[in-house]
Order: structure tokens, then C-alpha cells, then sequence
């Protein structure tokens, strides 16, 4: 310890430490206050009552009815007006191909050669038979030539001469014969030259130069599709068959289908094909395994655009008269169930549910929930509570889109 400090007097420390304490003392009082202050004022905001947001301004729409077209799509296979499969009439091996897979061919174009020296001795094998058989009737001729005079002059007895004449009928029927067995050699022969049926586009090759093929071979050589035109095949249900005859006038079936207008079919792409087609075959029964019929509509494919195989879906407009139609974006899906949000006169908003039973563009064809008149919320749905108000806005350029025949 400092000896200097030691001589203060007692006194003089009191008095420094005594302002010090007074200041500090109403440094509390101050916090204090401002810690008081803060917590009513804290109380007083909370016994105020809060201040309710207002209601949300909603675009809404006001139901009429109108008339409109909608689309059904149904699964579609396509074929050829023509699918052929070409199999060998004879045995033998195959000599040449002269088309490759999925070239296009010609009515009568050679596609393959088999080998055809066994069927060319056949040939002239029943050549050889015709030409003894015209030999055996001349010599039959010459016969009945001979004795026909000594008949009459009695020489010989009647007997040698009908005997002669039933040789020369024999020799006439195997020249009849040895004909036939030239045109059937000549047949097998032309066989083995096999050429396209109609005109199209050769499919798969299974064969190769070399094999050796039959007509009772399970696997043919080819198939060749005539796809200038193609028929598309679909199915109706027992429903939708009925619904689709009771949309056009006609006494019968056929006078009915002279009346449809142009389907389109719908390819893998999901891309229209450009040109329409036109129903013109109806089946004569329902498959009673499915339930369903099969109708067909015929398209242009001068391009060769579609083939055998391909599928898609043919698009189907069906007229309605006097229909409701709601928005799409006006409807909300909830546990396979579509909800509109109808306004009341108090412009409290009600969840209702509609079913739907068409589609027309971008809009939904409503059967039941909602009728002529009623106002719907057409925007902004998703965060809309049963029973919530709002403001409505009426929105007549939607209306007249909607509207839309």
C-alpha cells in the first residue's frame, strides 16, 4: 500500500463516494420506468381487438348455356387397306430376292426366284405325255378310218368297228388329260417366280437367298401393306354407341353413317394426323367378351405418313345443345372429384361439387352441380375456404370465351 494514500483522511473518501451512489440510483429509476412503459404499453396493444383483413377480390363468372362441341378419344389400331402375307406355293430353294425390307413395290414386281429346274422338267415331261397322247389319237382315227367302209361292205363284223371308236374316245380323253398336266406343270412353274399381289411396302425378311421354303411353312416369306388409304379401328361401348347413333339423323345404320362428319385421329405423338378421315363401317355385333363394337374410319395416306402396326386415338365431336360449360382453371380436383366455387347474394363462396361429362376445349361439360345463372369464382380457388366471403369482380371477356360454340 501506497504510504501516501494512507495519510487521506477518512472524511474526503466519503464525500466522493457519496454523488457516486446517487447517480447510479436514478440510473435505475430511469430503467425501470422505460421497462414499465414498454410493458403497458405492450398490455394495451393486446386489449385492442385486431383488424380483420378484407375480403379478397375474385374475378366471377355468371353460368349460361350454349352450344358446343365435345371431343371423345378412343384407342385406335391402324392397318393397311391391303395386308397380305406372301408365302411360297411351291417347294424349293430360294434363289433371289430382289426387294429389301420396307421397300415400296408394284403390282406384279418379281420379289423372289426359287429354284425352278425341277418344276421346267416337270414341264416338258407333260409335254412329252401330250404329244404321245395326240399321236395315240391319230392312230385311233386312222382305225375307225379303216374300218368303216369294211363294215359297211360286211368284211368285218360291226363289233371291230365300235371297238375302234371306243379307242379313239380313250386317245381324245388322254389328250384332255396330258393338257391338263401341261397347265398344272406350267402353273407350278410360274410358281416359282413369286410377285407382288398389289402395290405397297415389303416388310421383314425372315427367309434368306438359300433357304429352302414350302408352302406349308409357318413363317411366310414377307408381308406386303397397301397403305394408299389405311383403316383405323376402334371401339364403342354399349353407352357411347347409343350416345353416337342419337346424334345424327337417319332411318337405319348406313343412312346414319352418310351423315358423320370427318374424325381425326390423334397419332403417338400426341399430333394430329393433317388429314381427317370418315367412319364407314360399322360391325354387325358387339364382341361379347369386351362388350364393345368396332368401327372403322378410313384415311388418306398418299404420303405413305402411316403403316401396318401404328397406333393412336380416333377423335370424336359430339354436338350438344344448350350445355353448361365451366372453365377448367375454375375447378378444383379433389379424391376424384371435381368442386366448383359457387357465390351466394351475400358473396360468401360454397364448395360444389359437379360432374362432368364432356370436354370442349378448355372447358368442362357439367351435367349436374351447377345450372344456368350461377355465379362461379373462375381464379384464385386454391386458397378459398367453405363459407369465406369475397369480392366479386365480373369478368365479361371470360364469359365470352366460354361461351364460345
Amino acid at each position: 500500500m501506497n504510504p501516501e494514500n494512507s495519510r487521506i483522511p477518512k472524511n474526503l473518501i466519503r464525500e466522493n463516494v457519496q454523488p457516486i451512489k446517487t447517480t447510479m440510483k436514478m440510473k435505475n429509476v430511469i430503467i425501470t420506468s422505460f421497462i414499465l412503459a414498454l410493458v403497458l404499453s405492450s398490455c394495451g396493444d393486446k386489449n385492442q381487438a385486431p383488424t380483420a383483413p378484407p375480403p379478397p377480390v375474385l374475378p366471377v363468372l355468371a353460368i349460361t348455356s350454349a352450344n358446343t362441341t365435345t371431343d371423345a378419344e378412343y384407342p385406335a389400331a391402324i392397318q393397311g387397306t391391303v395386308d397380305v402375307e406372301i408365302r411360297p406355293q411351291v417347294s424349293g430353294n430360294l434363289d433371289r430376292i430382289f426387294v429389301d425390307e420396307g421397300a415400296y413395290v408394284s403390282k406384279g414386281q418379281t420379289l423372289f426366284k426359287i429354284n425352278e429346274r425341277p418344276y421346267r422338267e416337270q414341264l416338258n415331261n407333260a409335254l412329252a405325255s401330250l404329244h404321245a397322247a395326240e399321236a395315240a389319237l391319230i392312230n385311233a382315227n386312222l382305225e375307225v378310218d379303216k374300218l368303216t367302209p369294211l363294215v359297211q361292205n360286211k368284211v368285218v363284223s360291226d363289233y371291230q368297228l365300235k371297238t375302234a371308236k371306243a379307242s379313239q374316245k380313250i386317245a381324245a380323253a388322254n389328250i384332255e388329260q396330258a393338257k391338263a398336266m401341261v397347265g398344272s406343270a406350267k402353273i407350278n412353274l410360274g410358281y416359282t417366280n413369286v410377285t407382288a399381289p398389289v402395290s405397297g411396302y415389303i416388310g421383314r425378311l425372315p427367309k434368306k437367298q438359300g433357304s429352302l421354303v414350302s408352302a406349308s411353312d409357318v413363317e411366310a416369306l414377307t408381308t406386303l401393306s397397301d397403305v394408299h388409304e389405311v383403316f383405323a379401328y376402334f371401339s364403342l361401348g354399349e353407352t357411347d354407341f347409343i350416345n353416337f347413333k342419337e346424334q345424327y339423323k337417319g332411318s337405319s345404320l348406313g343412312d346414319k353413317i352418310k351423315k358423320l362428319p370427318p374424325v381425326t385421329l390423334i397419332l403417338a405423338d400426341n399430333n394430329a394426323y393433317p388429314q381427317t378421315g370418315k367412319i364407314d363401317m360399322v360391325d354387325g355385333q358387339f364382341d361379347k367378351t369386351t362388350g364393345a363394337i368396332t368401327i372403322r374410319a378410313t384415311f388418306p395416306n398418299a404420303n405413305g405418313t402411316l403403316r401396318s402396326g401404328n397406333t393412336g386415338r380416333i377423335r370424336l365431336g359430339l354436338n350438344h345443345d344448350d350445355a353448361i360449360l365451366v372453365p377448367q382453371s375454375a375447378t378444383v380436383e379433389m379424391q376424384d372429384k371435381v368442386f366448383v366455387f359457387t357465390v351466394g347474394k351475400d358473396n360468401k363462396v360454397t364448395k360444389m361439387p359437379i360432374t362432368v361429362v364432356g370436354k370442349s376445349g378448355t372447358n368442362y361439360l357439367i351435367k349436374e352441380g351447377v345450372k344456368t345463372g350461377d355465379q362461379i369464382v373462375l381464379s384464385g380457388i386454391d386458397k378459398l375456404q367453405d363459407g369465406q366471403a369475397i369480392q366479386p369482380e365480373k369478368s365479361t371477356k371470360v364469359a365470352e370465351v366460354t361461351n364460345k360454340k
